[in-house]
């Protein structure tokens, strides 16, 4: 079973949010995959990687790019959740991060998961609650982390 951390965004977009995160994933000496829910949202997410301030270098790359053992970020759009399957992602991660809403059955191959939704969309907010349920049904260990003034602070 997969650690889950539901991460609700209050005070920032998961554009602000997912680089800082990432670059902690870096640091612990772990890879990450990113499931979007569309391609559209890995060009746009693969932008904001390399365009962001802090850190100010994250490697990545999508399955268009070529070989994915060579990402240690791997963008990837669900449903087909291309690069992802039962035992984990085609680069090695350990570490899932699920962006707009993005599920996926394919969580026993992660260490973590990073679950990222908009606490200012209430649909989002609905939508977590079911995955909530989804996941401690499922026997996952569940934890839950709002953004406050000085950081994420850990509520369940």
């Amino acid at each position: 079973m997969a650690d889950i951390g539901f991460y609700h965004l209050t005070r920032s977009g998961a554009e602000q949010a997912l680089p800082r995160l990432l670059g902690r994933t870096l640091q612990a000496g772990e890879r990450a995959l990113v499931l979007c829910r569309t391609e559209d949202r890995v060009v746009y997410f693969d932008k904001v990687l390399w365009e962001c301030p802090e850190p100010d270098w994250l490697p990545h790359g999508s399955l268009a790019d070529g070989d994915p053992d060579l990402q240690p970020i791997l963008l990837t759009a669900a449903p087909a959740g291309a690069g992802l399957d039962d035992a984990g992602a085609g680069n090695g991660a350990r570490f899932l991060f699920l962006l707009d809403g993005a599920e996926t059955t394919a969580m026993a191959g992660f260490a973590r998961v990073f679950d990222l939704f908009d606490g200012n969309d209430e649909t989002a907010v609905v939508a977590a609650r079911h995955r909530w349920k989804a996941a401690r049904d499922a026997g996952h260990t569940l934890t839950y982390w709002q953004q406050g003034e000085r950081g994420w602070e850990k509520k369940a």
